[in-house]
């Protein structure tokens, strides 16, 4: 049924963004690249001590921003705080991007940036991985020289897994004489390459990040955009004047005093990233290896009947057949050594 009043043609337009099924809890979820291991216990303990009155005000951000601004290596200024990375883009999107401009990708990547551009009405312009999952990076540099309006680039990136080295993103910066270069650092933590202290250099670059991924807080959504302050200044005006919840503000600043817990958490999902390569690689499946917390892997006419199988023995893995055009193509989410253990187990019974 069409509606009574006719909506925005760029809405109109879009295919529908499908989020995550309902039913996951109490299953081993490695389908949509949660932390399995968790928060910090500091997490639970700052959310337990709020009290009533700090619930019933509008929240207060500026104190947190500030130690979180001295915990990344960054002045104030230079850091906005976001409801979850999905808002940081929205806001991008909004600040910079017209109706016809062009925004470039480089697909199969994070959904969400095609999504937020095409509902301001922009024109997409994707480059493609090839089959190696090689990144374009000559293309690349040539449609940059027709000066799109904003660059979304992910790093590491989302579903292939690969990253970009500094000297590569150094290129595209340089190229990028024009274009708004917004680097989505959502998967850093684990491939341990930034260029957050480029924003002072570049003051075309944003870079985002998230504590969704290492810190454990999918459910609190908080996120971060970076930038030179003359474009920071711009995305201040254009956001709303509560965009974060006080338990996820809470939560940030237990998170950056509990250092410890993160190196730990770090270090048992890169140990468990090895374990779950290697035994892949034992199996004889294909997949391509990875500097996120996630691998994507090739099990081609299979892939919906090893998904469909995994799921009944309650462990969640995530068909990416659709954003390749073609069937086999799947994401594991990287657990912890004792639930990589049980995927191959699992795998291996099956296959």
């Amino acid at each position: 049924m069409k509606p009574v009043i006719p909506v925005r043609s760029a809405v109109a337009r879009m295919r529908p963004y499908h989020p995550p099924l309902e039913g996951r809890d109490g299953k081993l979820r490695l389908d949509f690249n949660e932390n399995t291991i968790g928060c910090s216990p500091l997490v639970r303990k700052a959310i337990r001590n709020l009290t009533s009155a700090a619930v019933s005000m509008y929240p207060e951000q500026e104190s947190v921003r500030r130690e979180l601004a001295v915990f990344f290596g960054v002045h104030a200024g230079e850091l906005l705080l976001t409801n979850g990375t999905d808002e940081a883009l929205h806001l991008i999107v909004d600040t910079f991007v017209e109706p016809d401009d062009t925004v470039l990708l480089v697909e199969p990547t994070f959904a969400m940036y095609r999504f937020y551009s095409e509902l301001a009405g922009a024109r997409i312009q994707a480059l493609r991985y090839d089959d190696a999952m090689q990144f374009p990076l000559h293309a690349l540099l040539a449609a940059l020289r027709k000066n799109p309006r904003v660059l979304f680039l992910a790093n590491p990136n989302n579903p292939t897994g690969g990253v970009l080295q500094l000297a590569e993103l150094r290129r595209v910066l340089k190229a990028a004489t024009k274009a708004l270069i917004v680097v989505d650092e959502a998967y850093f933590e684990f491939s341990g390459i930034t260029i957050l202290p480029w924003i002072r250099r570049y003051t075309n670059l944003v870079v985002t990040r998230t504590f969704s991924k290492a810190a454990g807080l999918a459910g609190l959504r908080l996120g971060c955009i970076f930038a030179h302050r003359s474009i920071a200044d711009h995305f201040r005006k254009a956001q709303s004047p509560y965009p974060m919840n006080v338990a996820a503000l809470f939560a940030a600043r237990a998170t950056i005093r509990d250092r410890q817990f993160l190196r730990d958490t770090l270090r048992e999902f890169q140990r468990s990233r090895k374990k779950l390569e290697r035994g892949l690689a034992k199996l004889g499946i294909q997949f391509f290896p990875s500097a996120a917390n996630f691998v994507l892997l090739f099990l081609g006419e299979r892939a919906k009947e090893v998904v469909a199988a995994l799921a009944r023995q309650g462990t969640l893995i995530r068909d990416r057949s659709s954003d390749f055009g073609g069937a086999g193509y799947v994401r594991i989410t990287i657990g912890t050594l004792s639930q990589t253990r049980r995927v191959l187990r699992q795998l291996k019974e099956i296959l």
